[in-house]
């Protein structure tokens, strides 16, 4: 997974639609996690003519941390197919990449309905045989090149214990879970006091299996506090990321940056983008996430935000963004 790292591990969660390569690379020139998540890669399309359009979504940067495939899907055998590409590095090779993944992590926990009412992702909470298969034939296919891990809630209606057993007993490398159920999506505090559970069932049945925990992290030092407390190998930060760009540091300078300040990791990410993607001017909604992290807290930001929003295409996007700047740094 990743060597010689120093508890706790700091790992970026995976977001569809969020965490490409160019914001990946834009976290780790503010303050680099430890280790990174792909977005979402769905292995049945990856085995379909829609390949090249998933592709993407495995791309990585030597700039980055260690990065590990985040793959979901239904059919045992295409887990196994693409994890036997993963850690022979035939896929990497066909990205043009310079290493490997440092791992392949299996997607137990995404909720969105349209996704789990197939039975994938979180609905194999629901389906302790097929997710059985899928982990033996994601092993079977990375046959001990790669570390194979699960990422997952803590039940779907209602808190499972037999789940993370379950999940337990498989002698995972890693466990990631979000301190939620499926049906309360991130609508209510995460419950961290189910960590005291979670670490004696990891410490019985699969000590050598490392436990990271997932759910309202909000800084590193928060993190680290949580992770002490209930000695854990490793935290993840998601939505977080959206309030700091800089979460995985120490001492974080978000606060006292200016707009301008701001603004111009915007502008580097807008121009990342537009080179790294083949159609930017398609991605505008997309886009529009991000400047809720950047354009965010201070007078005017409503306004420029909504100008942004407004733009047809990359052109006209960093325009308004570099007229913003351009604004604030006459009033600054």
């Amino acid at each position: 997974m990743i060597k010689n790292y120093k508890r706790p591990l700091f790992v970026l969660a995976p977001m569809d639609d969020v965490t490409d390569t160019v914001f990946r690379q834009i976290i780790s020139s503010c303050a680099a996690p430890d280790l990174c998540f792909s977005e979402f890669v769905n292995v049945d399309g990856l085995m379909s003519a829609g390949r090249k359009k998933l592709l993407p979504k495995l791309d990585w940067s030597p700039s980055e941390p260690p990065l590990i495939a985040h793959i979901w899907g239904l059919k045992p055998d295409n887990f196994y197919t693409i994890a036997e590409q993963i850690a022979s590095g035939q896929l990497a090779n066909e990205l043009g990449l310079e290493q490997n993944f440092a791992g392949i992590d299996l997607n137990m926990g995404c909720p969105v309905k349209q996704v789990t009412k197939s039975g994938a992702c979180s609905g194999l909470i629901n389906n302790h045989q097929l997710a059985a298969e899928i982990i033996n034939a994601t092993k079977k296919g990375s046959n001990g090149r790669l570390p194979v891990s699960v990422k997952t809630r803590i039940g779907f209606n209602s808190i499972d214990p037999n789940w993370t057993k379950f999940l337990f007993s498989q002698q995972l490398s890693m466990l990631t879970i979000h301190l939620r159920t499926t049906k309360e999506m991130s609508a209510v505090p995460a419950h961290w006091d189910e960590l005291v559970r979670l670490k004696q069932e990891r410490d019985e049945l699969s000590p050598k299996t490392l436990l990271i925990a997932n759910g309202d992290i909000m800084s590193r030092s928060q993190g680290e506090q949580l992770a002490l407390k209930y000695e854990l190998d490793g935290i993840m930060i998601g939505r977080g990321i959206f309030h700091d760009p800089f979460i995985f540091s120490a001492q974080s300078p978000w606060e006292s940056m200016t707009p301008k300040e701001r603004l111009a990791i915007f502008t580097k990410q807008l121009k990342m983008f537009a080179a790294w993607s083949d159609n930017p001017d398609k991605a505008i909604k997309r886009m529009n996430k991000y400047s809720k992290i950047y354009i965010n807290g201070f007078n005017g930001s409503k306004e420029l935000r909504e100008r942004v929003a407004a733009a047809n295409s990359m052109e006209e996007m960093l325009e308004e963004v570099s007229n913003g700047a351009k604004l604030f740094a006459k009033t600054a």
